[in-house]
């Protein structure tokens, strides 16, 4: 197969940079691509969430039919200190192409000068979500459920890092869920005449990571922090020689907060305590689970 060479997710100064990374096209600045899409492309159906980025509308195109995820920046990125962060993030996409652990991406465009990425429609929303309204209702996350939630944000971090890249802002809010039903089995009764059959229907969950706003390269890390909370110490100390380690330590902090352990500080002894493996115990969990996300 091919070679796959990484882009350096950062904005070309010059024609000579530009040839350094194999596109099939020259990229241009956001306020040279200004294409009015979004009304006449798709109806938007309402918010899905805002962040730091900008907000995310749940919207189906008007050709196809289909609901997508339009992610719009809240303020004008064209030639703002905004805009190579904003780029980062389709540039991540592309490279990244489709798997099933990584929300996938469609399109990007330039309009009025905000920033609008088009990508999957995750209808279980995202994991912090769903910590949120469990926390409300009571329910816990079995133990399977974690296992298979630090299964699938796994596999996808494995695939995110094969491709010299490391995501650096893993945390429930960009891990989200697809729910899908599917036919298990249908059972017919004895006389055997197709019509009194009783279908079994299960509901299959995929995690997957989303929002590659802070995404960078292994070889070439340009790392943007992402959420204090889930941070190791030596992403703020700038040692960035272990880069892939830092995605794992925020999954684990992720499953820790999923299976109870939040809400996570932001600074103070206990954020120190957690970064020397001073997790507490999760009791209603196996020692082994425990001693996992330790």
């Amino acid at each position: 197969s091919p070679d796959i060479r990484i882009p350096k997710f950062d904005l070309p100064d010059s024609d000579e940079s530009d040839s350094e990374i194999e596109q099939p096209t020259k990229r241009v600045a956001l306020g040279e691509s200004n294409i009015p899409r979004y009304h006449q492309e798709f109806l938007e159906v309402g918010l899905i969430g805002s962040g730091e980025f900008g907000s995310v509308y749940k919207c189906i195109n008007r050709l196809d039919g289909c609901v997508y995820a339009i992610k719009k920046s809240i303020k004008p990125v064209a030639g703002s200190i905004n805009e190579k962060n904003a780029l980062n993030e389709v540039y991540a996409h592309a490279v990244l192409g489709k798997h099933a652990h990584v929300v996938r991406y469609y399109s990007a465009w330039a309009e009025d000068n905000h920033m609008i990425i088009q990508n999957e429609y995750c209808n279980g929303g995202s994991l912090a979500d769903d910590i949120a309204a469990r926390q409300t209702e009571g329910r816990m996350f079995s133990e399977a459920e974690l296992h298979q939630l630090l299964l699938h944000v796994a596999e996808g971090l494995r695939y995110i890092h094969s491709m010299q890249l490391v995501h650096m802002d893993i945390k429930p809010g960009n891990i989200f869920i697809s729910k899908e039903k599917r036919l298990l089995a249908v059972n017919y009764d004895s006389a055997d005449d197709g019509f009194d059959e009783e279908e079994t229907v299960e509901e299959e969950i995929t995690y997957k990571i989303g929002d590659l706003g802070h995404v960078c390269s292994i070889n070439n890390p340009t790392v943007e922090e992402g959420d204090c909370r889930y941070l190791p110490t030596e992403i703020l100390r700038e040692d960035f020689s272990h880069l892939t380690k830092a995605d794992i330590f925020q999954l684990g902090l992720t499953v820790y907060e999923a299976a109870g352990g939040g809400p996570l500080p932001k600074n103070g002894p206990e954020w120190h305590a957690i970064r020397q493996g001073q997790l507490k115990d999760l009791p209603q969990y196996s020692r082994d689970l425990n001693e996992l996300l330790k």
